[in-house]
């Protein structure tokens, strides 16, 4: 809704309705946050059997030295619950893809480790899915604007952690 199209007097505070640049701006943000993850998913499902949400941890925990990471810090990392990320780490250890060791330093704690298996699943999967980043958002960007998407999305980042 934009500031001409409020409603007005109920008596209650009027939020800081959006311009029309702003809506223009959040009404495409919204459908790319729509429609991007079920689109990178369908390519990584039909292609290598994974599905986006697994294949974003097995992503993270490759960049962790030791392929491992404490399994509240992976959650945190991949956006979601570690009630959810607990689910989706059974599900990989049944495919050998991760396993979960002791934190030695907190008994409570558990580490998720990426396998040898999980690397070469994430191996053979990520040269399709770099290639339909490219094509979905990166083939329609100059440098400049990737710049600009960079710097955009890390000011929006700390509003949302």
């Amino acid at each position: 809704m934009t500031e001409k199209d409020r409603p007005s007097g109920n008596g209650a505070a009027e939020p800081g309705w959006l311009g029309k640049d702003q809506l223009d701006a959040w009404m495409n943000l919204a459908q790319v946050l729509m429609l991007l993850p079920s689109a990178l998913d369908r390519q990584l499902r039909d292609e290598a059997g994974v599905p986006h949400a697994y294949y974003q941890i097995l992503a993270t925990l490759s960049a962790e030295p030791q392929r491992a990471m404490r399994m509240t810090d992976l959650a945190r990392a991949v956006g979601t619950t570690t009630s959810r990320l607990s689910h989706a780490v059974a599900s990989l250890e049944q495919r050998d893809w991760v396993a979960r060791r002791a934190c030695p330093s907190d008994k409570r704690g558990q580490i998720a480790v990426l396998t040898d298996a999980g690397f070469a699943t994430l191996e053979a999967a990520a040269p399709g899915h770099v290639a339909e980043v490219r094509r979905r958002i990166f083939d329609h960007l100059s440098d400049a604007d990737v710049v600009h998407l960079r710097d955009i999305t890390a000011k929006i980042l700390p509003g949302l952690a």
